[in-house]
């Protein structure tokens, strides 16, 4: 039996082993170009792997967590916070000169935020009292009596080894607590409070300047009425770690930034997710937290300084939301 066999002319053959061998030699460039193409190639917009530290407590947006225990009676006693604002450390402008001891001290025009979150509690119904006396939080007892209580703007370690207990129990028994502005950079060693700021701390901030704020949660107390973007100025706190197992209600676009987000201590921001406000439950109580509050013009009441008046209605629904006053981060 014949069989034909057909024959591969060798100008074909030779032209077929030149092309297999210049697809190997491209391969094997591309290979060894990668890692320099990689390390060139641009970074993803915003920090990462800031952790997700686990505080063996309960919290996040689960009102499970929340501990009513019948420590507070507001129908009988009505609605009462208490305004903390010792500095151990840095001193921001806007809290003035420190205030003497006890409750309630003499208040001086300069101590911008006491006088205006006092004027705040007239206007809505709630008391505040004011302090920078650790007396005023040496017992559990004591903040019992008060529905939430606000660290503005306090900074480093600002508690004794009391405070610390006292305010943890207060918590514990479903108490609230409001964070603001430098309360980020308070109590940097104790795990317990870097939680109680929905597991987020400060590390550094670009330069104070006008940004844009998108309000993320329209439907908080603290945020229902806001439009859904606002011009505001600050520090524009960049985080580490970075809040988790929190609803975050507001945050800036970086975009707006035109002097750039990246800090003194070169964080480059948080990209596209950068919160400004957000509200957690945490061991048995609520905790309701802004960085915002850099400035005193943030105080204004005259149209002077825009954002303040969006800023001034976040705060106050960011308060009576953590005294129970009104719903908790997105209730009801």
């Amino acid at each position: 039996m014949t069989v034909n066999r057909h024959r591969v002319p060798p100008s074909a053959l030779a032209a077929a082993l030149a092309f297999a061998l210049l697809a190997v030699l491209a391969l094997t460039a591309t290979a060894r170009q990668s890692p320099a193409h990689a390390q060139n190639a641009p970074a993803p917009s915003g920090a990462s792997q800031l952790g997700d530290p686990d505080y063996g407590v309960c919290r996040g947006t689960d009102p499970a967590c929340y501990h009513d225990w019948g420590n507070f009676d507001p129908a009988a006693d009505g609605y009462r916070v208490l305004l903390y604002t010792r500095t151990a450390g840095p001193r921001h402008a806007n809290l003035g000169p420190a205030l003497s001891t006890g409750l309630n001290p003499a208040l001086s025009p300069a101590n911008v935020v006491q006088n205006a979150l006092v004027r705040m509690g007239e206007e809505h119904g709630f008391r505040v009292d004011w302090t920078e006396d650790l007396a005023q939080l040496s017992t559990p007892a004591r903040l019992f009596t008060y529905n939430a209580v606000i660290f503005f703007s306090t900074s480093r370690d600002t508690l004794d080894d009391a405070a610390q207990t006292s305010l943890r129990q207060y918590v514990r028994g479903g108490g609230g607590f409001v964070g603001v502005h430098n309360a980020f950079g308070t109590e940097y060693n104790w795990p317990w409070y870097e939680g109680l700021l929905g597991g987020a701390n400060f590390y550094d901030h670009g330069p104070n300047q006008p940004g844009e704020v998108v309000t993320a949660d329209r439907t908080d107390a603290s945020t229902r009425g806001l439009p859904r973007t606002w011009t505001f100025t600050d520090e524009w706190y960049n985080l580490v770690p970075a809040p988790s197992r929190v609803r975050v209600l507001a945050r800036v676009d970086e975009s707006s930034l035109t002097q750039g987000v990246r800090g003194n201590y070169n964080h480059p921001g948080h990209g596209a997710h950068h919160p400004v406000a957000w509200c957690q439950y945490y061991d048995g109580g609520r905790a309701w937290l802004t960085t915002l509050g850099h400035d005193a013009k943030a105080f204004a009441t005259d149209g002077s300084y825009p954002g303040a008046r969006e800023f001034q209605r976040l705060l106050l629904g960011g308060i009576e939301s953590a005294a129970g006053k009104k719903p908790f981060c997105g209730a009801g």
